[in-house]
């Protein structure tokens, strides 16, 4: 079996879309994100589907060709890694001033093609929520960067890791820092199941655009 196989969909795959796993001393299956821990690895599809089947289906005992313990909540303690990974990026973006925080200052951020994505706290209210989608709709109207809204984690998780109080939305904005926060947020959200919902919204935006130039 190649390296870089899922033991679940037996398909290979970019490291970046696969998650390693090896056992541990104690015989524990052991998640590897930064895939450097020594000994024999197998790899699962990064999502939580793929963890929970191959920890359901004895598919890590198969995988090490021995008798493996599976923590009670393998799929949780990834999710744990992913986020707290996440979230400590996140800080280190704002020590380098690579964040703006508040309703106002993100829309002014998306408008000015500035940001590289957004951040909604779980509690955000449709109405926050509704303004900044707006300005995101209107950058790409015009010709800007579709950027992307996530809603990962809550009011206390953004405030803790930002230093702030209250922190409901924050824009990342684009650099090299920007950059290392997206690809932990990226992961997060793939494992959590998918793509940011309004990824659908912006392609409309830009098939109406599309059609309205073919229509002159």
């Amino acid at each position: 079996m190649n390296d870089r196989t899922c033991i679940v969909t037996r398909k290979q795959a970019e490291p970046d879309e696969l998650i390693r796993f090896v056992v541990g001393p104690d015989s524990a299956v052991v998640p590897d994100l930064k895939r450097n821990l020594p000994g024999r690895g197998c790899w699962v599809s990064a999502d939580r589907l793929h963890i929970d089947k191959a920890a359901a289906k004895n598919l890590f005992a198969r995988a090490f060709k021995a008798q493996v313990i599976v923590p009670p909540d393998l799929g949780g303690m990834v999710d744990g890694l992913l986020s707290r990974s996440a979230l400590g990026m996140l800080g280190l973006a704002r020590k380098a001033g690579a964040i703006s925080l508040g309703a106002t200052k993100v829309e002014s951020a998306v408008r000015g093609g500035l940001a590289l994505f957004v951040l909604h706290a779980t509690e955000a209210s449709d109405d926050g929520v509704r303004k900044i989608s707006q300005a995101r709709r209107a950058t790409v109207h015009i010709g800007g960067p579709s950027i992307l809204a996530y809603k990962l984690f809550s009011e206390a998780e953004l405030s803790l890791a930002l230093g702030g109080t209250n922190v409901i939305h924050a824009a990342v904005l684009a650099g090299d820092a920007g950059k290392a926060v997206q690809k932990r947020m990226v992961a997060l959200d793939r494992y959590r199941g998918g793509t940011p919902d309004d990824l659908a919204m912006l392609a409309a935006v830009a098939d109406e655009d599309e059609a309205a130039e073919d229509m002159e």
